[in-house]
């Protein structure tokens, strides 16, 4: 029997504690009902006997202070809300704890933000993560030698689990559910809980709001030309023309404080355009490939394939009303 220890840190996310348990708990239920023993021991661990949560709406009672959790196989990390950095602090309690569960064999899976906590620990430095899209540039500026994976539902590293943004968590727990019971279990799991089994992916779901919580003006400026300009062609030497930049010490800049190359920024803000107008318009693929700068339909649908997940005819069915979607 695995034992899973879901931490309760201060100021985390209700639904991220009950929905573990709970997938847990409903595998026990299943295998009970086939008269096999169960597969998990579940403690909900604290800091105190009782944590409130979300100013005082929600309490959880926690079934053991988290130095007397049984031995963990598994610790989860739910959700986090508020300010990552007060959230960690208020936590910080946690950490010395799962280093030491970590190196004693204990695998530990955060989910959604949740990762912050979990790169707080530093045992995430130097391998790969995900987190909530939303959240990928605070994630980056706070934990740089931390690789974040954007896009990605499901990030393992070396018995290290993340999930990405929200509901994402759900296939992570999936996957847990599968690696340490079987995939029959996962798939009943699956149908119990009506979830996509194998989605790979939250790039359909990511809005992009370009990265200015930085202080080269210059690149500011140049960021908020790309979507002044959606319409038209920019090259990488026009922009460091305009900013009397060289384009080498433009393009090391740009990198610097966006986190992309101008390149990948300019295509980035043209597909976001382009997603907005597949949502909310009737025009075509082709109108709006033209009114987003493409004027190549198999450049233009590689590019929003390659951000999306989704080719521009699927994600307009998907997120269109008109269509259906």
């Amino acid at each position: 029997m695995k034992n899973i220890c879901i931490i309760i840190p201060q100021e985390s996310v209700p639904a991220a504690i009950v929905d573990p348990r709970y997938m847990f708990s409903t595998i026990n239920q299943f295998l009970a009902e086939a008269g096999k023993e169960p597969a998990f021991h579940i403690q909900l661990a604290g800091l105190t006997p009782q944590v409130m949560l979300n100013n005082g709406c929600f309490s959880v009672n926690t079934d053991v202070n988290y130095r007397n959790a049984a031995k963990p196989d598994l610790i989860i990390i739910p959700a986090l809300s508020g300010s990552m950095k007060a959230t960690i602090e208020l936590n910080k309690e946690y950490l010395p704890w799962i280093r030491e569960q970590y190196k004693s064999g204990a695998e530990v899976a955060s989910l959604c933000l949740g990762a912050f906590l979990l790169a707080s620990t530093g045992l995430l430095d130097g391998k790969e993560c995900s987190t909530h899209w939303l959240f990928a540039n605070e994630f980056r500026g706070m934990f740089p030698n931390v690789t974040l994976t954007d896009g990605s539902i499901i990030t393992e590293a070396d018995g290290l689990y993340s999930s990405g943004g929200a509901s994402s968590y759900w296939n992570l727990l999936l996957w847990l559910i599968e690696k340490y019971t079987d995939r029959e279990l996962a798939v009943r799991a699956a149908k119990f809980f009506a979830i996509d089994i194998d989605r790979k992916s939250q790039s359909p779901f990511i809005m992009f709001n370009g990265q200015k919580k930085h202080e080269d003006k210059p690149i500011k400026d140049a960021q908020e030309y790309i979507e002044q300009n959606v319409t038209d062609k920019i090259s990488v030497d026009e922009l460091a023309d305009r900013f009397a930049i060289g384009a080498r010490q433009f393009n090391r800049r740009f990198k610097k404080a966006t986190n992309n190359t101008p390149a990948e920024y300019i295509q980035r803000v043209k597909i976001e355009a382009a997603k907005k107008q597949l949502e909310n318009t009737r025009k075509n693929i082709n109108e709006v490939m033209y009114e987003v700068g493409y004027t190549d339909v198999k450049s233009f649908r590689s590019v929003f394939k390659k951000l999306t997940g989704l080719s521009p005819n699927d994600y307009k069915h998907k997120y269109n009303k008109e269509t259906g979607g």
